[in-house]
């Protein structure tokens, strides 16, 4: 993989798993990789075989099952007006969350679909890639660094045109129980496009209530490594935060954005805030004339 100066990176390694999460045993882990197949396959279907509002429904439902047939349990708190909102329709709104875990993207939208902003190569995962590029996903390629404006640009579109984007601000994943700082750049799409930024808090625990590592998506890792460790935890839940509402013209340019929204999360995850000093990449932004 290339790299650049500005390509956001994670400390985080196979070495943050905790190791005292109970597991269920090889025939449950099976029986739960069934259901996952089967869930896939179905969820592929009905979003393919569906158009407009029904298959914005057929997203939220399938997000929901995949999350059931790995065993994982979502729990959310607060975010009713962002549902409303996405029902009714006509405002569009950048929706940022910390990453932590492959299970980030179905988890935001078990609550409500939208669209997301993710690494290119995502669209190579078996089946769940063709499944997140269908929920109109704006693709990034973090290893050319040219193509940020233009991303950038069709960001914006999205959200002028009253879409919710959902953004993983902080660029890359982390453990959760470490974090990054949120990456700027993608905010400047809401500065331009005139519309609120709403922050989500996700955090994976046990049913006692205790945080686990186990569900990140980690290093060089494979996709396959990553969701059969899901697949073997028993108890997961899946607690999604939905915060304040952070107004438009609240931040005077998007690294300051970028930090309220980052503030927000922490807040709400328990974590201390540390204002980590950034580079702000000088961005040139694409307008289209329509």
């Amino acid at each position: 993989m290339r790299t650049h100066a500005w390509m956001p990176t994670s400390p985080c390694d196979t070495g943050c798993l905790d190791t005292t999460s109970p597991r269920v045993g090889v025939l449950r882990t099976a029986f739960r990789a069934v259901r996952l197949l089967i869930a896939l396959v179905v969820t592929a279907l009905d979003v393919l075989l569906r158009f407009g509002s029904d298959r914005r429904h057929a997203v939220r439902a399938g997000c929901s099952r995949l999350l059931r047939a790995c065993g994982a349990r979502l729990v959310v708190h607060g975010g009713e007006d962002l549902v409303d909102e996405a029902h009714a329709g006509g405002r569009g709104v950048l929706v940022v969350s910390n990453h932590i875990s492959w299970l980030d993207i179905p988890a935001v939208n078990a609550l409500t679909p939208m669209r997301s902003l993710a690494k290119a190569d995502i669209q190579e995962w078996p089946v769940l890639g063709g499944l997140i590029a269908r929920a109109g996903t704006i693709f990034v390629d973090r290893e050319r660094l040219s193509t940020l404006p233009g991303t950038v640009a069709e960001l914006t579109d999205a959200l002028r045109g009253g879409a919710l984007v959902n953004v993983c601000a902080e660029g890359t994943t982390w453990c959760g129980a470490a974090s990054g700082p949120f990456v700027p750049a993608p905010f400047q799409a809401a500065i331009d496009g005139g519309v609120p930024v709403r922050p989500i808090a996700l955090r994976y625990r046990l049913a006692s209530g205790t945080e686990t590592t186990r569900p990140s998506f980690l290093g060089e890792e494979s996709l396959f490594t990553s969701v059969l460790r899901v697949l073997r935890l028993r108890a997961l839940v899946v607690e999604v935060v939905v915060c304040d509402e952070i107004a438009p013209g609240r931040a005077g340019d998007r690294g300051e954005l970028a930090r309220l929204a980052e503030a927000s999360v922490r807040s709400a995850l328990g974590h201390d805030t540390v204002a980590s000093a950034r580079r702000v990449l000088p961005l040139r932004v694409r307008t289209r004339v329509r």
